[in-house]
């Protein structure tokens, strides 16, 4: 029954919030630029987010590795886009993360540390993501002169920095008063587990230079989906608005980030004196885009993961 309610709770959010950013603008450009849609650049898009997920897949078989457990790159790939085509269809982010820690685990990595490897995995993602955002700052606020605005993408960049910061720098010794309760000494052992990867000059490098390379790929088919309608969107542009929209939607409030995308990229459009209207789009036709990569994932997850999880 609870299940059930927040799956009606998430999906009344994700409509609520697809009716607020429509109502924000004008559906007959919209329909003007969708009719001329260039399907090539709209193609170069879908396949930037497929590399992406293979070179996220890669950082996450890095840290597998450090954490003690052998993932072959095909695998790692395999479940990297069967968890992306759960992230898209469950009602909470958290559902691809479920689906490869399932994964790897039955294949006999064990449950600590394909639990461990995918925590480390979100918090390294999140760090370089909330790099992005402090990093582009100056350039934001050159743009948005909006004060609450400008209050809220600092807190924003600031308070997704320090959370994994400091989910890593707890890791640094095992906590005596951690040990005593299941969900806490699991906690310290990922935690410890990610202080060592990240302390380790060479393995702390390799995982940043990965994420950096994720964060560019994302940016990147976020623009050639811009390109894809012509919407007026350069590339700073996009390396500025679109890590903080990402760092939003990782808040579990609608399916796949449906609406809660939407909502923020129009906002965030208008407040850079740009179209509301081309927010929307490029929103939806990178949500887009990132969905048919996860139907791949889909078709392998029925081909062959399936009848792992069963």
């Amino acid at each position: 029954m609870r299940k059930a309610v927040a799956l009606i709770a998430k999906l009344t959010i994700t409509l609520a919030l697809l009716y607020f950013a429509l109502s924000r603008i004008n559906l007959d450009i919209v329909v003007q630029r969708l009719q001329h849609l260039n399907a090539a650049w709209f193609a170069a898009a879908i396949a930037t987010l497929g590399a992406q997920a293979v070179v996220a897949a890669a950082r996450w078989r890095g840290i597998l590795r450090r954490c003690g457990a052998a993932l072959s790159m095909q695998q790692a790939v395999r479940y990297t886009f069967i968890a992306l085509f759960f992230s898209q269809v469950l009602p909470s982010t958290v559902g691809g993360d479920a689906a490869r820690i399932w994964l790897v685990a039955r294949d006999g990595v064990g449950w600590s540390k394909a639990t461990y490897s995918a925590i480390t995995d979100r918090a390294v993602g999140l760090l370089s993501l909330a790099l992005f955002v402090l990093l582009g700052i100056p350039a934001s606020f050159a743009m948005i002169q909006d004060p609450v605005a400008r209050a809220t993408l600092l807190i924003l960049g600031v308070a997704s920095a320090l959370a994994p910061t400091v989910f890593v720098a707890l890791g640094a010794r095992q906590w005596t008063a951690l040990q005593r309760f299941s969900v806490t000494r699991h906690l310290n052992a990922a935690s410890y587990a990610a202080y060592h990867i990240m302390s380790s000059p060479r393995a702390g490098a390799s995982m940043l230079g990965l994420s950096v390379v994720v964060q560019v790929l994302t940016i990147t088919g976020a623009w050639l989906a811009a390109k894809s309608v012509a919407a007026p969107l350069s590339f700073v542009d996009a390396a500025l608005f679109f890590p903080p929209v990402l760092l939003i939607t990782t808040i579990p409030v609608s399916i796949g980030g449906w609406g809660l995308r939407e909502g923020v990229m129009v906002m965030a459009f208008a407040y850079s004196g740009l179209p509301q209207a081309d927010g929307l789009l490029v929103s939806a036709l990178f949500g887009l885009a990132t969905f048919i990569v996860g139907i791949v994932g889909g078709v392998i997850w029925m081909a062959t993961g399936r009848r792992q999880m069963k």
